[in-house]
């Protein structure tokens, strides 16, 4: 099993770890196992110390693992820490980190006992994800072709848009064609909101038909090959009214000062205030009600932030999405989104599809 790129992970952890005087690492988060491993299943525990590592699953993975992963595998049935509680008292691990944030209080307390009077269990949330921010060419790629699947599948299904298309139905026209296209999914449950609805940030998609004269907003991503794609687009069914013409160029313009403020070692606040400070000058400022981006990669949120008080700094090599947006309770909402890349220059936008009001 080639170990390639999961090797180096592994050691640049080890070396966070030492900094913060952990003799191992205990990693329970699925997408941090198989970022550092490989291995894809739904069940669990990493042991990283001293440059070595020890995967623990079950036997419905124990073909799968070892396809997967180089690591040294334990496949025990049962809960994961019975797997590596003896490991631990093995090794002799004194100082063992674990995911604070991500591990439940269950296996907490399992953890716990298995370890008791040999290791003392220290709260290390976020160290994986920190090393994860920062993409590899090989991870951009893989984003990329996410994105660029993502756009082609939205184009397949613009045209279908028509009055009386319910939104539901809209939406699994645009997972069925992620699919056919290669996609192992959506990255999330896509969401598709007309007229007044589209005023809702994070709207479930219903059975409402679309109207004539209405909004359509439809964010929508990709998972390909374990990572994310995101993107929001708006459209109109029909001649649109001048102030919606207006606020569309409103949410364009605060978009586009937040791309322009992309760039490494840029603090992520900034690039929200630049978006912000737009929205505000045209009495919007009120209507913006989520921060302007997130990171994204193996998974669909991911560090950094880009909030109001947010203040990590941008490096270049990080993916994060750029979507300010400006939402009026029953006239309806305007988000436009892009995933882009990080340089050191500036930012590079993977999103190929157009940005204009589509007018269907």
């Amino acid at each position: 099993m080639d170990d390639g790129e999961f090797a180096p992970r592994r050691r640049l952890l080890a070396e966070r770890m030492a900094e913060l005087g952990l003799d191992a690492m205990l990693v329970s988060a699925l997408p941090n196992i198989r970022y550092l491993s490989g291995f894809t299943g739904s069940n669990g525990l990493l042991l990283i110390y001293g440059g070595e590592a020890v995967l623990a699953t079950d036997p419905r993975y124990a073909t799968q693992v070892r396809q997967e992963t180089a690591c040294r595998v334990v496949v025990k049935r049962g809960a994961m820490v019975r797997a590596i509680g003896p490991v631990i008292r093995k090794l002799g691990l004194r100082a063992v980190g674990f995911e604070a944030s991500r591990m439940d209080v269950a296996t907490f307390h399992a953890l716990s006992k298995e370890v008791a009077s040999h290791a003392a269990l220290k709260p290390a949330a976020g160290l994986v994800e920190r090393i994860r921010a920062v993409k590899s060419p090989e991870e951009v790629e893989r984003i990329r072709r996410a994105v660029r699947l993502c756009s082609a599948a939205f184009n397949d299904v613009v045209r279908r848009v028509r009055p009386g298309i319910r939104e539901l139905e809209l939406a699994a026209e645009l997972d069925y064609r992620m699919r056919k296209r290669g996609a192992e999914g959506p990255a999330f449950e896509t969401i598709v909101a007309s007229g007044a609805r589209s005023a809702l940030p994070h709207a479930r998609t219903s059975p409402k038909p679309i109207g004539r004269r209405e909004l359509l907003l439809i964010d929508v991503g990709a998972q390909l090959n374990g990572y994310s794609s995101d993107m929001t687009r708006m459209l109109h069914l029909g001649r649109p009214a001048a102030e919606t013409r207006r606020l569309y160029r409103v949410v364009l313009e605060a978009q586009r000062a937040a791309l322009d403020s992309v760039r490494a070692g840029v603090v992520a606040s900034q690039v929200d205030r630049s978006a912000r400070r737009v929205l505000q000058a045209q009495g919007l400022g009120p209507r913006f009600a989520h921060s302007t981006g997130h990171g994204l990669g193996l998974e669909i949120h991911e560090p950094p932030r880009l909030g109001r008080r947010e203040t990590a700094r941008l490096e270049a090599g990080m993916v994060v999405t750029v979507e300010p947006g400006a939402y009026i309770e029953g006239f309806g909402g305007i988000r436009i989104e892009d995933t882009v890349l990080v340089t050191s220059k500036g930012c590079e936008i993977l999103t190929p599809t157009s940005k204009e009001l589509m007018v269907v």
